[in-house]
């Protein structure tokens, strides 16, 4: 399986939500996931972002098209 390729970063969790349900409904498989940029002492978090906006490797450039495309 490949690696997920992080598409973007963004402060919160609820930003996180918001991408990933926009890419969704454009049928784009993705995720996110606290950025190993947030983990504190010996790996531990408070759930506090940024978190990653991840996808396929493939989809990186069809994600961002519809990321970047005016609201209809």
């Amino acid at each position: 399986m490949e690696e997920p390729a992080v598409l973007d970063v963004v402060p919160t969790e609820a930003e996180a939500e918001l991408v990933v349900s926009l890419l969704r409904s454009a049928g784009v498989e993705c995720a996110h996931r606290i950025s190993s940029e947030a983990a504190g002492a010996f790996g531990q978090t408070g759930g506090m972002g940024p978190y990653e906006i991840l996808v396929h490797g493939d989809d990186v450039e069809t994600a961002r098209d519809v990321l970047s495309a005016p609201p209809e």
